[in-house]
């Protein structure tokens, strides 16, 4: 699976919020941040801080969507367990 943040920078955008008003907003750091940007893990407790700072749902501000190599990985490993 992976994840995908771009509904909260569109978010950002919509809202005309910068990124440095988003971090004074939700307390989040820069790290944080670039991890979002890029896609990386974040604690769910960082999720949390951002829904209820900017009065959204988490699917408002993220998409999970199947990995295409982790799914055949896993078809792989089903057929051999056959």
């Amino acid at each position: 699976m992976a994840v995908s943040y771009k509904k909260l920078f569109k978010l950002l955008i919509d809202r005309d919020m910068k990124k440095k008003d988003f971090k004074a907003l939700t307390g989040i750091s820069q790290g944080t941040l670039n991890k979002l940007q890029n896609g990386g893990n974040v604690m769910v407790d960082v999720l949390e801080k951002i829904c209820l700072n900017m009065d959204c749902s988490i699917d408002d501000i993220m998409e999970i969507y199947p990995d295409p190599e982790s799914d055949s990985t896993e078809k792989r490993t089903a057929q051999s367990v056959q």
